[in-house]
């Protein structure tokens, strides 16, 4: 018996064809590999795990494997059911972006393995094109952006200090969140809440900071993304 033989014995009716298996399970990785890729360059954060985009690519093709074996059958579908509720997930995923990529990688494998190959090709790509979309024009990111301000200054900061020129310079608003003493005497820390005009002149931003006098140990907190100085 030749291996073609043995794929037709097992299925039965003569459906299930290695020329379909491997089309099958070959898709599916290509386009588990695309959902990857496309993950990989459109991540933004601190949350990046090597493992988990490999489990993308991985959870596609098995799913679709998982699909190929249950065809038609109901009765291979409750034994599978029963198999994977003893598989318990420990793993929680602190972003809900990397749930919908787990999400779209599962209906990737699933029409894989149902062989709806054309709506799994169109599906992914019309997914891939909205995803680099939406990371191309920061779609839903907030500007003027929130951050926060801190530093510690010598000398009380009244009204007429430079440090104001500056925040006026380069923030919509700002406003004095809390004054704290260090016990000294000397020195408090000061902590303001910014609406930046434009985020990408926080180092210049910075550096003006510094220059004021009594002013040191200035770092600046964003919403969106971390700089400290």
């Amino acid at each position: 018996m030749d291996l073609q033989q043995l794929f037709y014995s097992m299925e039965g009716q003569g459906s299930l064809s290695i020329q379909s298996i491997l089309l099958t399970l070959t898709l599916a990785f290509v386009l588990g590999q695309m959902l990857a890729w496309v993950y990989y360059f459109t991540h933004s954060g601190l949350s990046y795990s090597k493992s988990y985009v490999q489990s993308i690519v991985l959870i596609t093709v098995v799913i679709a494997l998982v699909f190929a074996v249950i065809g038609n059958s109901i009765i291979t579908a409750f034994g599978l059911m029963g198999a994977l509720a003893i598989v318990r997930f420990r793993n929680i995923l602190k972003d809900t972006r990397d749930l919908v990529f787990i999400f779209c990688a599962l209906v990737i494998g699933m029409s894989c393995g149902a062989q709806r190959f054309g709506l799994a090709i169109v599906g992914s790509i019309i997914l891939s094109l909205i995803t680099i979309y939406l990371h191309a024009c920061s779609f839903g990111s907030h500007k003027p952006f929130n951050s926060f301000l801190r530093f510690r200054c010598g000398s009380s900061v009244s009204p007429e200090h430079p440090l104001f020129n500056t925040l006026k310079q380069f923030c919509k608003n700002f406003t004095l969140v809390s004054v704290q003493d260090n016990g000294s005497g000397h020195q408090s820390e000061y902590a303001y809440q910014l609406l930046v005009k434009d985020y990408t002149q926080n180092e210049k931003m910075l550096y003006e900071l510094e220059q004021c006098q009594d002013i040191e140990n200035i770092s600046l907190i964003m919403q969106e993304e971390l700089l400290e100085a």
